[in-house]
C-alpha cells in the first residue's frame, strides 16, 4: 500500500493502528479484525465517509495520479493566495518616512516657540 495514504490517516483517532486500516482496504485482515475496522468505522461517521473515499481512491488505481493532482491545485492555491496578499500590502517609498520625521520635527519646534512667546 503507498505510503501516501498512511499520511492522509496520520490524524486519525489512534483507536485503531492506521496499518490495520490501510490492511482492510488491501483485504488482508481476518474475519475478527475486519470486524474491528468496521464496529469502529460505524461508531465514528467521519472516520466511514473518510474510509469510502479511500477505497473508491484506491479502487480506481489511480491514486498516484489524485495526489499529484491535488499537490499541484493545493500549491496553485497557496501561490495564488500569496499573490493576492501581496497586492494588498501597501509600499511605503523610503522618502516617506523622512517627510514624516521632518513634519513632527516642525511641530515640536513650532510648539517650543509658541510656549516661549506665550509664557514671556
Amino acid at each position: 500500500m503507498s505510503h501516501d495514504l498512511l499520511n492522509i490517516l496520520s490524524n486519525s483517532n489512534k483507536d485503531i493502528d492506521n496499518q490495520k486500516l490501510m490492511d482492510y482496504l488491501s483485504g488482508k485482515l481476518s474475519a475478527g479484525e475486519k470486524h474491528e475496522v468496521e464496529k469502529w468505522m460505524a461508531d465514528n461517521e467521519f472516520v466511514n465517509d473518510a474510509m469510502e473515499g479511500l477505497e473508491q481512491a484506491n479502487q480506481d488505481n489511480n491514486l498516484p495520479q489524485y495526489i499529484d493532482q491535488l499537490n499541484k491545485t493545493l500549491s496553485q492555491y497557496i501561490s495564488q493566495k500569496k499573490q493576492r496578499r501581496g497586492k494588498r500590502r501597501f509600499a511605503i517609498p523610503a522618502w516617506s518616512h523622512l517627510a514624516v520625521l521632518l513634519i513632527l520635527a516642525l511641530a515640536i519646534i513650532v510648539y517650543f516657540i509658541i510656549r516661549k512667546f506665550q509664557g514671556g
